[in-house]
């Protein structure tokens, strides 16, 4: 399994920036991942700055870390793309259907985020049953 360090996805994202920025031909990945950064223009200076390998975002002063938001949906689209956890590519369908397709992904990064941190916080792989039913909670709010 992939699991790349901090520094190499900000330098996957910066890189991505920049050869979009140059009008250089991206891999198959690189345009998924140019989706992401184009559908949040509020991180495209971040993504032309040099400091922003560097940078720290801090949870406590209320900052979102570009880096794993958009990794974030990398990981989502993935999922939905193999529908796996079985029935992700429904529910993500359903979301969608009643916002859009980027509400409905941040509605899954959302119990994403909360499963990943339960995972961390616990010390256990990562629970499928606790994300579907977060996801079918979604569902059921709207």
């Amino acid at each position: 399994m992939f699991n790349p360090t901090r520094d190499q996805v900000r330098e996957f994202f910066l890189s991505t920036w920049q050869k979009h920025q140059n009008k250089s031909v991206l891999a198959p990945i690189e345009s998924i991942a140019l989706k992401w950064i184009l559908e949040h223009p509020e991180y495209h200076s971040l993504l032309s700055s040099a400091e922003a390998k560097e940078q720290e975002f801090s949870i406590s002063k209320g900052q979102t870390n570009p880096f794993l938001h958009l990794s974030m949906h990398l990981a989502i689209e993935e999922q939905i793309s193999i529908n796996s956890p079985p029935g992700i590519k429904n529910i993500f369908e359903q979301l969608a259907q009643k916002s859009n397709p980027h509400e409905a992904m941040h509605e899954i990064m959302e119990c994403l985020g909360q499963v990943i941190w339960e995972s961390q916080r616990l010390g256990t792989p990562l629970n499928n049953n606790l994300y579907l039913e977060l996801l079918q909670k979604r569902i059921n709010k709207h």
